[in-house]
């Protein structure tokens, strides 16, 4: 599955997707030609923030279009996860929704696999020391947006552990619908 996100009617960063998409592909049917997602997406009539989520397999097999509607997110809780393997976006979510039940009070769960942080249930993080921001080394998926904030010079891949989380001021989640910096929370909000 991928996301993809339409504003004011303009098909945002696709090549990404594609190539994230056809990635996907070759791991799982090695023999499949690429495929444009050019030729299934298209943009949205309407203005706003539009969730585009294609289905594929082999082929493409469903095209969705949703109006999207950023979740508040202003504490979390911290969630082991370390049986989960999302190295490929699937539209299967019950093992995320499964470790989201886990939040208790908190609006979202900051996963970690083998203490190490990697991702919420929905977007990457970044977290400000000060002087840059950080993002995971393994995040759960390596996401589009990170990959492009990583390439600009914004992100550096770090390993970072439980104990070091308390180090870092802030943190954003971001993915490919919410903006970098749009979600924004102390690391005071963070509940271990």
């Amino acid at each position: 599955m991928e996301t993809i996100r339409l504003q004011e009617g303009k098909i945002l960063y696709l090549q990404d997707h594609e190539d994230r998409m056809n990635a996907t592909r070759r791991h799982f049917w090695p023999e499949a030609a690429p495929l444009r997602l050019a030729d299934f997406v298209h943009p949205a009539a309407e203005g706003g923030r539009v969730r585009c989520r294609v289905l594929y397999g082999q082929q493409v097999e469903r095209v969705e279009y949703f109006a999207y509607h950023p979740r508040t997110v202003r504490s979390l809780q911290c969630v082991d996860a370390d049986a989960l393997d999302y190295r490929f976006k699937y539209a299967d979510r019950r093992e995320l929704d499964a470790l989201f039940a886990r939040r208790g009070e908190a609006d979202e769960v900051l996963l970690f696999r083998n203490g190490l942080l990697t991702d919420t249930s929905i977007a990457n993080v970044a977290l400000w020391n000060g002087l840059e921001w950080h993002t995971p080394e393994q995040p759960l998926l390596a996401g589009t947006h990170r990959a492009r904030l990583i390439r600009s010079g914004t992100l550096k891949p770090c390993v970072i552990t439980r104990e070091d989380l308390f180090r870092y001021e802030r943190m954003r989640l971001f993915n490919a619908m919410l903006d970098f910096g749009e979600v924004e929370v102390p690391v005071s909000a963070v509940r271990i």
